[in-house]
């Protein structure tokens, strides 16, 4: 059954400190959720203030050492206390066991040849950790108070974590005790580490990553003294940053969306046991058995005793790994970066072109992404290019020409140009953008490949180095994959090709096709657009209600279920202000390009 365990105060370093008094710690926590709480940095500035709320966590983390919870023995001793409850508990645990590997650390090992779709693990429901678990704990008090648990399920998720950590009965214990005591998601990284991501475009992320965790935990610290709910809390005498990053990045790097009890709606949920099971390439095999009333997992492929059994997490960036899961997967075939375009409302043109664009259900301003792949952008990017680089006379044609309508579901296929012209501006305009978001990198990559070959690299150091590498790559083969499409389409041009010849009968070829560059532009999903509006609706309609200016923010990804739609699911807030600066940067950033793309006509 493995060692037994019991909560104990952490030993670290020279120990715990002397008392910190209450006054001094509250000062210091109003300080952070002010400084967290403030406008979004001036562009170029988002390193000060990173380094700045650094600090006062630091100053916090320094007053709290000694006082962070631990439990007795290494995670591996109570491993076989895992398989046992879960063995009690109704789940399987036939055919496989936890092992160390050399790579991933641990994961599920198998016991015997399992084939391809055969089903080996179920998880009941009565072993998942879920919001509607943490209603009906010690937390549920303060959760029917508190509009933020309310809104940020993962919030609660996290609460709930350290709730029954701190419970030597509880139920959870034998799954709470396998849990890593730390992770390699950049909360956890040094600052040296981090500022080896600083021109990374993922970087804004991790800088929100950790302001949104820092406002959390010093808005809930003044929950926790002085909420009257929170008094029966095992947290108030013992609520540290530490167990609070420790708690948002358990969730983070394990939450799921599963359907509630009646099937109507999902919630989140950790789900023991299954969660140990490693990335890689493939599809979706985990589903919700609502008749079973269970979680259940299918092989991947055919694996023989002794061999990893893996799962496929979903279609995520190396970037969303990294930052949500503390992981880089080397050939990840849906590696992609984040690209910011819209169209200047200075634009003459602005208005036919939103139009067009709001005809295709595609925003005139949004993330986009530029993937591993070729072509290295989706039927929604083409499009949107397309309208951006549209003459007035071919924006007439999409919006009163005959056939305007129709005409709308071809935006997004690659066999119907607008005209040999447009598709010369926006493979050049992609070709010169991808360029210049190259240039704002401090390295090349041959530097970075170079510095990767060093023996005494940390792990944070070689994630981050190989992360801002993958993002190099993509954007150097967008310039390649635009230059080559520009050559191409500019010799059509030169040689007086005919453009290939639109049918009204072409309409239901769109349509029935599975090809994502043949979908109807209106019915598909703008899958790189940043998915946080309801999220930041959410958010914003309960601090309006509960601290006007300390609003607290959630983090967070999630692996995902077969039925369940949480790919693009970002957790992580940005302010509004923080948006509209961003717009306005980038139709900054884009009038070169455009420039560009407009002296080719």
């Amino acid at each position: 059954m493995g060692k037994k365990s019991r909560v104990k105060t952490q030993k670290s370093g020279g120990g715990a400190t002397s008392a910190v008094s209450p006054k001094d710690m509250m000062n210091i926590i109003s300080e952070l959720l002010q400084k967290c709480s403030s406008p979004a940095p001036a562009p170029g500035k988002e390193w000060e203030e990173y380094v700045q709320i650094r600090s006062l966590v630091e100053r916090i983390r320094k007053k709290q050492k000694g006082l962070s919870v631990i439990f007795d023995g290494t995670r591996e001793d109570f491993f076989p206390e895992l398989m046992a409850w879960a063995a009690e508990n109704g789940a399987s645990t036939e055919g496989f066991e936890i092992a160390n590997f050399p790579e991933e650390g641990f994961g599920l090992k198998a016991t015997r040849d399992i084939k391809a779709e055969e089903l080996f693990l179920w998880i009941p429901r009565n072993m998942l950790m879920t919001v509607e678990s943490a209603k009906n704990s010690v937390l549920g008090l303060l959760y029917s108070q508190d509009r933020i648990l309310q809104a940020m399920g993962n919030i609660a998720l996290a609460f709930h974590l350290l709730c029954e950590r701190a419970d030597p009965n509880s139920f959870w214990l034998p799954y709470i005790k396998t849990l890593p005591s730390e992770y390699d998601t950049p909360l956890y990284f040094e600052e040296e580490e981090v500022h080896y991501l600083q021109s990374a475009q993922a970087i804004n992320d991790v800088y929100s990553q950790y302001k949104n965790t820092a406002r959390q935990y010093a808005y809930f610290y003044k929950v926790i003294q002085t909420h009257p709910n929170a008094s029966k809390l095992p947290l108030k005498d013992a609520f540290t940053f530490d167990d609070y990053r420790w708690a948002v990045s358990s969730v983070m790097t394990r939450q799921n969306q599963i359907p509630t009890e009646d099937g109507n709606r999902v919630t989140l949920a950790l789900i023991p046991l299954w969660d140990m099971c490693n990335h890689t390439n493939g599809l979706i095999t985990t589903g919700y058995n609502l008749e079973d009333d269970r979680c259940e997992c299918v092989a991947l492929q055919d694996y023989k005793a002794d061999e990893q059994i893996y799962i496929f997490y979903g279609t995520r960036s190396n970037a969303e790994f990294v930052i949500h899961n503390g992981f880089f997967f080397d050939n990840n075939s849906h590696d992609r970066v984040k690209i910011k375009l819209g169209v200047s409302k200075s634009e003459r043109l602005y208005a036919m072109k939103a139009e067009v664009l709001a005809r295709a259900g595609i925003p005139s301003s949004s993330i986009f992404a530029l993937h591993c792949s070729e072509p290295p952008i989706s039927a929604q990017l083409l499009a949107f290019l397309r309208v951006f680089c549209m003459s007035e006379d071919e924006l007439k044609e999409y919006l009163v020409g005959e056939h305007a309508i129709d005409k709308i579901f071809t935006l997004g296929n690659a066999e119907f140009p607008v005209s040999w012209d447009n598709e010369i501006k926006l493979w050049t305009f992609l070709e010169t953008r991808a360029a210049l978001l190259l240039k704002t990198y401090k390295t090349t990559s041959e530097a970075d490949r170079s510095l990767l070959e060093k023996p005494d690299l940390s792990f944070h150091f070689k994630i981050a180095i190989k992360l801002r590498l993958a993002e190099k790559e993509i954007l150097e083969k967008a310039v390649a994959s635009g230059q080559a499409k520009r050559e191409y389409f500019q010799k059509k041009l030169e040689e007086g090709a005919p453009l290939p010849k639109y049918e009204e009968s072409n309409i239901s070829m769109l349509e029935n096709s599975v090809s994502d560059s043949k979908l109807p532009i209106i019915l598909g999903k703008l899958e790189e657009a940043d998915e946080t509006g309801e999220q930041e609706l959410k958010m914003t309609e309960a601090l309006s209600e509960v601290n006007a200016g300390g609003d607290v923010l959630v983090n967070g990804d999630s692996k995902q279920l077969s039925g369940t739609n949480t790919e693009n699911e970002e957790t992580l807030h940005r302010e509004e202000n923080a948006k509209t600066d961003d717009a306005k940067e980038n139709v900054e950033e884009i009038t070169e390009c455009n420039k560009v793309a407009e002296g080719q006509s």
